[in-house]
């Protein structure tokens, strides 16, 4: 061995020769351990012998391996993550392959966004058979022609943000107790229970209350009323899965919200990065779809 490489005799022609360093190699092992296995600038130069400066260049230097999808019919999950109020990426997944199929950088979560992800897609070749939103507005009409399931997690939410998780009044309280068995439910006792609900306090959400000075009035219990409003308005987009078996469409937006929760993660480890270089790792863990391990 010299300088640290390896040298070889071939015994055929008794001729000496060492391996040749292989720069793309080194390249891709200090990108998989800065990204993957969360080593810092710092570290890396501690452990390559190098200084800070030229691991920064050999990670500006990487080069992503492209990455080509093979067009099929899917059910896909999609959702929005941000690392800033202008900062974000829409993100379309396969949850059954466990990929992502598309994604774009966005400033703000709009219905054109979701658009542009669909005819993207489309004429790729791939063919959406059912999808899974969180519920944004507007979402419903984009994908009237194949079925909708809107995340139950992401309902229980929009319940729990109007009546706190222990409201004070008790048609709050039975109706929160109603929105937890949400997920081990089918549609038909679910609805029944919540129509049961609305027959027994429909007098109470129609309570109104008059201001003195102005004369006007306003219900009572809005919050409440906006609760049920929203749980009834979405009600046929949560069993969606139920109505379609043979598609086998997740309940839940868990596949990107988990996938979410890492790539942040990843990304915070390296605060203070340019804007550039976070770029490029954002794209890669989702090119990718590292999983934390």
């Amino acid at each position: 061995m010299v300088s640290g490489v390896q040298r070889y005799l071939c015994r055929s022609c008794n001729r000496s020769f060492r391996n040749q360093r292989r720069p793309s190699t080194l390249n891709s092992v200090l990108w998989e351990n800065f990204v993957c296995n969360r080593f810092t600038v710092n570290q890396l130069a501690l452990k390559y012998r190098r200084s800070v400066n030229w691991v920064r260049t050999q990670l500006r230097s990487y080069k992503m391996p492209s990455v080509k999808l093979q067009p099929c019919p899917m059910v896909v999950v999609m959702d929005c993550v941000f690392f800033g109020r202008t900062s974000g990426y829409i993100v379309v997944r396969d949850p059954h392959r466990q990929r992502n199929v598309y994604w774009s950088e966005i400033a703000h979560e709009t219905i054109s966004e979701y658009q542009c992800a669909r005819d993207t897609l489309e004429r790729m070749g791939f063919i959406l058979l059912a999808v899974v939103t969180d519920g944004k507005p507007g979402l419903k009409t984009l994908f009237a022609d194949i079925p909708l399931q809107m995340c139950q997690f992401h309902q229980i939410a929009i319940i729990t943000r109007y009546l706190t998780r222990n409201p004070k009044l008790d048609a709050g309280r039975e109706l929160r107790d109603i929105m937890r068995t949400l997920c081990n439910s089918d549609e038909s006792r679910f609805s029944a229970t919540l129509t049961a609900w609305h027959q027994k306090w429909n007098r109470f959400l129609k309570e109104r209350t008059t201001d003195p000075l102005s004369g006007r009035w306003h219900y009572t219990h809005k919050r409440l009323r906006s609760a049920y409003r929203s749980l009834n308005t979405n009600l046929s987009y949560l069993f969606s899965y139920q109505r379609h078996p043979e598609l086998d469409i997740p309940n839940t937006t868990n596949s990107l919200d988990g996938s979410f929760a890492h790539l942040k993660q990843l990304v915070q480890i390296h605060r203070g990065l340019k804007s550039d270089l976070k770029r490029k790792i954002i794209y890669y863990i989702l090119q990718n779809g590292h999983r934390k391990k």
